[in-house]
């Protein structure tokens, strides 16, 4: 069927409908729609109430203030904020920073580096924090109530028997329960056995007197007598009893006897006891409720006594009134706070709650203990020369272990060195040539009486660390012996499995001969792998086993053919093919436990848990090599300064200078100078069995190779400072491997030749070098050899160098530096390089210093990552020094950048560290520097231009809370170290900062208005971020100021904003409010004009006027908000009485203000809610609906309820003294304590009914037309004053819902009950017919609201899926607290429930 041709829209859409948003779900329709009508309806927006000058009111009225007897709730602390010093804890026992290495430092980055891991915590400390934020989070907060008080309702009473029969199913006859058991024979003379059960069909059935009997059958015919009854009303107790048989239980009865039954199941036996004991509960009830009944005639006794009481008030009215005065205060005293009994306040909600924050610490990934234990081959025999001593290895071996990951195709550790030979086999090296000790056993100072150099030389035990465990990681061990010729050569003997004696002693004699001549050289032999973890969660695969152990493949030794090799471990056919060494590696993993003793790191920096014990083995930490991603980086909190060095291969097999060089050993040394005698420096680790720090150090050999590939790794401490002297210097020998006499004898055995020299420089534009170098060999080396350059066409500057094979790069090396004070990335070395030339920017050029500034942009994600306090800190010095606002803007930039890569990486927790703990302002000069608030505020605002770069001031919004929490710390220690808190609070800041701050809210404001629709997150977070910061002025600045700024913040809203919008703004005020120091900002005190007036004459206000709000500002404007809220739709009305009674019930929970007089006071500034709430009786007077949450299926009729009957017309009398005759005076006097609640009237009160189930408080006159009702209202409490509460917007006359009813009323209920006597009866005389009868309106819908309907009528408005567990027991208010609002009492008047509050 084709479709009608649309006509224009102009001609057939209305107005109306073209206002709508774009079709989408049903509420979104529904909003718009609301959005559309009230937009139409023209809503005023409120007039901005001016605040008072706070800090100018508590000066003049200082006497006042200092007079009252609740001042500390009119004053802030003196001690409200401190700065404080922690101590940076490490894991070590001392510094990890060298003793000299701040003196070395010559290097801005170094010594900021230096800087940042020597300083200690800088915190500032509110004292009152606590209290600053939701009442969930008060301390000393009361625990959760299991249960209300054990209470009796009348209600029940009458149905106890029948709920109880209900639930456990014995209406009409029916079966409660039945079912087969195992019956024990219990007679005491025979002990209970397995053969002595029998099975009975048992039933369980109620008697018409309400007892209950245990019939057993011998079968399932339950119409014949019973083979036996155990009578329950006789049980004391059911429990269970698996000593004879399994699911058994026993039921004691009076008599001490008891009876065994024993199910088929756990299940059944479980059912069964639970419905025995449901029983057992009930018989225990009624026995109680009887002696209750026989105790009554006591409670008349009671009666009597009281009645005697109030007669004696016409006597003895100082008695009678301390009695009542005492009755009510054992009231108070015994009944729990009103608002635990509001779900509200039970439900646990800790999205508002700050993220914990810790300093920052070293951190790792999963730690495995490595522990080598012993290393075995098949050829083995005693080494001693008398062959007395163990049977061992023939020669010795080196181990060398490490981890490999094939996933990412890279070595992630350091080499762990391990020495496994016996010590008779270690004597074989005893007579090392004295180059192997380099300068003798010396100790670096840092280790000098911690360490006994003894304990480390031959360590068993390590510990790898791995951030990203997966199956695909293999710990790798290499094994190496002393040199005698080819790989082939030395693993024969080893690979055959026969008679081995005589191979034995051939092996031994040829190595023992090798350790006299070759001992420091050594040549590959062989490898062995095994997997690390079961699966990527880091579970240890602890029963997986090295492999058998390879032979070494000579043309397969580089790392990257490691990884091929592994890449085929799990392939069975492929590893059949490799040669095996008969042997066998033990090496065992373990986890490590966080308080595991005796280890030292990397850098053999014992930790705290070390003892200085030289039996204990030490156990070594192996350094990780992190992956180089953001995610996996950690920021650096120890110094750490180490250089690993690869010789990869050397190409020798063109070369014409030397007559031999085929077995080629390399020799590296770290030199300061290329001088003629200059030293190598001590600073390479050394290996087993050796000094600690050695000089130099060698690569393993290849027999016969002229183009060796090499595997070593050496490992370096690097100087503090280096220079452009400091290089690596190769040297390359021939080894003579051959030591037969077949020469003349007088020709010396020369070991090794010369064959080549090769070096590389450390520094190159400043930085290390670390990719991999390609360099040419020189034949000699002439003194000053570094300056050697090539200036082309034959010609060179520098020494005469010979070169090997034409200068090409014949020696392959590669290095990896991991330092926590050197950095690899170019544009950060730039800018320190140049922030160090200019003084941090303080005699820079502008553009020079942003075109630094801007590169920073490119910096790397882990590097900014890993030095971020350190770049954090010098961007905040550059910002106090810059001369220029281009300077100032682009430095805020980097920040933003630095900022936004951290929450883009998921490390927003290394912010939150920096600024709690590390931020530290730089001592204020004023004539040199600026603050780091003001420098920053100002560059704030100008990003936020509508002309700046959107992308930038959109991440500035994003993560907003790093710059405000910056600009509070800041603050902070400008005021204490500048010892400008003692200062008046106009005084503290000067006025540009104070113009800085507004211009800020106000630039802030129209993205957070603007932008929630397209970057909602961004205005989301810019909206709490600034809540926070003007919170924490009030802290610090001129408080009035602040008032200022939120009343800037508030006028950019209106009445018909979006939802998001209302969001936004009640979040803001729910943070400002919760100030720890709300209560003193509102200044509850009286504001009279003329003399001081005592607390007593005050004249309260009951209405949002004008001068509330100005007096009590914040309070005043929370009122105003959500009065004009109520007009809106359901969503928005909801957040704003959330925010309201949230802060009412932190009132109420708030141990500062637990005394009634403090309550009274905080009453007084929530005293306007009346007038709210009147304003909207209408639309709280629900009578239709229950009071509990009904099941949309099910069909229960309400109750009607009965209250009391009063003559419906009430007026003032023209004194306001007293309420009009007509009004019945007990009932009031009942209210209001004046007349004796026991006197003959009371009961004239509840003895008359009224049939209509709305009650007769409001009677005809909340019929009353709204113009009638304002009228009247207009002559009575604001008679003088203009009504503030919602300006000229029309009164919405819809119904609210339920939830929200029973807030508000809450929030009504504890005003009533906190607030004063004095306060209720000046409300009272002041209140017109109108406004008196709305407020008991709003009484009788209390007790609408929260009446008791008795556990039956909970239980049909429960859905049918949820069982009713409670109801059977009258003393549990469980489900009252979760179906309906409990109060404790069942209410039958207005007068009751007064009664109950005050």
């Amino acid at each position: 069927m084709s479709q009608p041709p649309l006509l224009p829209a102009s001609a057939e859409t209305r107005k109306f409908t073209r206002a709508l948003s774009k079709p989408g779900t049903a509420a979104e329709l529904r909003q718009s729609v609301s959005e559309v009508v009230r937009g139409s309806v023209l809503l005023a927006k409120p007039k901005l109430i001016e605040p008072l000058d706070y800090e100018n009111v508590i000066v003049q009225k200082k006497t006042q203030i200092l007079n009252d007897c609740l001042r500390e709730m009119l004053l802030f602390p003196f001690d409200d904020f401190q700065t404080a010093i922690l101590r940076r804890q490490g894991r070590y026992v001392c510094s990890t920073i060298p003793a000299n290495a701040q003196q070395e430092a010559q290097s801005l980055f170094v010594t900021e580096c230096i800087k940042t891991y020597n300083s200690d915590w800088h915190l500032v400390n509110y004292k009152y924090e606590d209290y600053s934020g939701e009442f969930r989070q008060l301390p000393n907060k009361v625990a959760k109530l299991d249960k209300l008080p054990v209470h009796v309702y009348e209600v029940d009473e009458e149905v106890d028997k029948d709920e109880d029969a209900a639930s456990l199913g014995s209406q009409k006859g029916g079966i409660t329960k039945h079912g087969w058991l195992y019956k024990g024979n219990m007679n005491s003379a025979i002990s209970v056995t397995m053969r002595s059960f029998k099975r009975r069909f048992f039933h369980l059935i109620q008697l018409g007197d309400g007892s209950y009997n245990l019939n057993f059958y011998k079968d399932e015919k339950i119409s014949k007598e019973p083979k036996g009854s155990i009578f329950l009303d006789s049980c004391m107790g059911v429990v269970q009893n698996n000593k004879v048989r399994r699911f058994a239980f026993e039921l004691k009865m009076q008599d001490k006897s008891s009876y065994l039954l024993a199910a088929d199941s756990e299940v059944e036996m479980e059912e069964w006891i639970t419905t025995l004991n449901k029983i057992l509960q009930l018989n225990f009830e009624a026995a109680m409720q009887e002696k209750r009944n026989g105790d009554s005639h006591e409670d008349d006794e009671q009666s009597k006594l009281e009645g005697s009481v109030s007669g004696l008030d016409s006597y003895l009215p100082e008695l009678a009134k301390s009695t009542r005065e005492a009755e009510i205060k054992l009231k108070s005293e015994s009944r729990v706070k009103l608002f635990y009994l509001d779900p509200d306040a039970q439900k646990l909600d800790f999205s508002s709650a700050e993220p914990e924050v810790k300093p920052f610490e070293e951190k790792f990934g999963k730690r495995i203990l490595v522990k080598c234990n012993d290393l075995s081959f098949n050829l083995q025999c005693c080494v001693a020369e008398n062959e007395e001593g163990p049977t061992t290895n023939v020669e010795p071996f080196f181990v060398t272990l490490s981890l490999f990951d094939i996933k990412y195709n890279r070595k992630i550790s350091a080499d762990f060195h391990v020495d496994l030979n016996h010590f008779s086999v270690r004597q074989m090296l005893a007579t090392t040539s004295p180059s192997l000790m380099n300068g003798g056993r010396q100790s670096s100072p840092a280790l000098q009486d911690i360490l006994h150099e003894a304990a480390m030389q031959y360590p068993k035990q390590g510990i790898f660390s791995v951030t990203c465990p997966h199956p695909d990681i293999f710990l790798v061990a290499r094994i190496e012996k002393v040199l005698q010729g080819s790989i082939t050569h030395g693993a024969e003997p080893y690979m055959k499995s026969s008679d081995s004696s005589k191979v034995a002693q051939k092996v031994l004699k040829n190595a023992k001969q090798a350790c006299q001549r070759l001992g420091q050289y050594r040549m590959p032999f062989a490898w062995a792998a095994r997997t690390l973890f079961k699966d990527a969660s880091g579970n240890l695969d602890k029963n997986a086993r090295f492999s058998a152990l390879y032979k070494q493949d000579s043309n397969k030794l580089s790392n990257e053919d490691m990884l091929k090799l592994l890449a085929d471990f799990r392939k069975p056919e492929k590893m059949a093919k490799l040669p095996v060494i008969l042997g066998n590696l033990d090496i065992t993993i373990d986890n490590v436990s966080s308080d595991y003793p005796n280890y030292v790191n990397s850098s053999y920096i014992p930790t705290k848990q070390f003892e200085t014990c030289t039996k204990m083995p030490i156990t070594f930490e192996v350094e990780e090599f992190v992956p180089c991603i953001p995610k996996h980086t950690q920021p650096y909190t120890i110094y750490n300064h180490h250089l690993y060095v690869y010789p990869k291969s050397l190409k020798y097999d063109s070369q014409k200078s030397f007559a031999k060089a085929r077995n080629i050993a390399i020799c590296i040394e770290f030199k300061d100078s290329d001088e003629e005698d200059s030293q190598p420096l001590k600073c390479i680790y050394g290996r087993p069995g050796g000094p600690v720090f050695t000089r130099s150090a060698f690569a393993a050999v290849l027999h016969h190779h002229q183009n060796p590939e090499f595997y070593d790794e050496i490992k370096i401490e690097l100087p503090t400072q280096l220079h452009e002297k400091h290089h690596l210097l190769f040297t390359f020998f021939h080894v003579s491997c051959d030591n037969s006499s077949k020469g003349s004898t007088k020709k010396k055995d020369v070991v090794e030749t010369q064959v080549g020299y090769s070096w590389l420089p450390l520094l190159k534009d400043g930085r290390v070098v670390t990719s991999e170098q390609h360099i040419p060999v020189s034949a000699n080396l002439p003194s000053g050899y570094l300056g050697y350059q090539e200036l082309g066409m034959g010609r060179h500057y520098g020494p005469e160098i010979k070169w090997v094979d034409g200068s090409k790069p014949l020696l392959k090396v590669s290095t990896h530096l991991v330092s926590t004070v050197y950095t690899q990335d170019q544009h950060l070395h730039n800018f320190f390089q140049y922030c160090q030339k200019t003084e941090s920017g303080a005699q820079a050029l502008g553009s020079e210093l942003v075109k630094y500034l801007k590169s920073l942009h490119a910096m790397e994600g882990h590097v900014m990552i890993a030095f971020l306090p350190t770049i954090l800190n010098q961007l905040f010095r550059v910002l106090t020094r810059a001369t220029q606002e281009e300077v100032a803007v682009n430095v805020t930039r980097v920040i933003i950048h630095v900022v936004a890569q951290c929450h883009e990486e998921g490390l927003e927790s290394h912010l939150r560290s920096y600024v709690k703990y590390a931020y530290k302002a730089e001592p204020y000069i004023a004539s040199e520097y600026k603050t780091v608030h003001e420098e920053l505020t100002k560059s704030m605002t100008t990003i936020l231009k509508p002309s700046a770069d959107f992308l930038t001031s959109n991440k500035l919004l994003k993560y907003s809370w790093f710059f405000f929490e910056v600009l509070i710390k800041s603050m902070a220690q400008h005021l204490i170290e500048n010892s400008k808190v003692k200062l008046l609070r106009n005084q503290r800041f000067p006025a540009s900062y104070h113009h800085a701050v507004e211009t800020v809210v106000n630039m802030l404001m129209p993205h957070i208005t603007q932008k929630f629709r397209d970057n909602p997150e961004a205005s989301k977070n810019a909206n709490h971020s600034l809540a926070v910061f003007i919170k924490r002025c009030f802290t610090f600045m001129d408080r009035g100021f602040v008032f200022k700024q939120i009343n800037n913040y508030i006028s950019c809203f209106a009445p018909g904003d979006p939802k998001t919008l209302f969001e936004y703004k009640f979040e803001f005020l729910r943070v400002v409010c919760n100030h720890e120091h709300y209560i003193p900002l509102n200044l509850p005190m009286p504001f009279g004009k003329g003399r001081i007036q005592r607390y007593q004459d005050l004249q309260l206000d009951y209405a949002l006027t004008d001068e509330f709000c100005r007096n009590h500002f914040l309070v005043g404007l929370l009122l105003r908000e959500v009065g004009t809220a109520l007009q809106e739709f359901r969503e928005v009305r909801l957040i704003a009485i959330g925010v309201l009674k949230n802060l009412l019930i932190k009132h109420s929970f708030d141990d500062r203000y637990a005394s009634r007089s403090h309550q009274a006071r905080i009453a007084t500034l929530y005293l306007p809610l009346f007038g709210l709430l009147i304003e909207n009786v209408q639309r709280i007077n629900v009578r239709d609906v229950s009071p509990f949450p009904v099941n949309p299926g099910s069909t229960v009729k309400e109750e009607s309820l009965t209250l009391p009957a009063v003559n419906p017309i009430v007026t003032p009398q023209k004194s306001g003294s007293t309420l009009d005759a007509s009004l019945h005076k007990d009932l009031f006097g009942a209210i209001s304590g004046i007349a004796s609640p026991y006197t003959n009237s009371t009961p004239n009160i509840s003895s008359v009914r009224n049939a209509d189930s709305r009650g007769s408080l409001i009677s005809t006159d909340s019929g009353n037309s709204l113009p009638e009702r304002n009228s009247e209202k207009s002559n009575s409490l604001d008679k003088h004053q203009q009504s503030g509460t919602l300006g000229n917007s029309l009164v919405r006359c819809d119904k609210l819902d339920q939830s929200e009813i029973k807030s508000l009323l809450m929030c009504f209920l504890y005003i009533l009950k906190s607030m004063s006597d004095d306060a209720l009866f000046t409300y009272w005389n002041k209140a017109s017919t109108s406004e008196l009868m709305d407020f008991f309106t709003i009484l009788e819908v209390c007790l609408h609201q929260f009446q008791y309907m008795g556990k039956r009528y909970i239980a049909s408005m429960l859905p049918d899926d949820i069982p009713c567990m409670s109801c059977s027991t009258p003393h549990n208010n469980t489900v009252r607290e979760t179906v309906g609002y409990g109060t404790g009492d069942r209410c039958h008047s207005s007068a009751g429930l007064i009664f109950h509050l005050l």
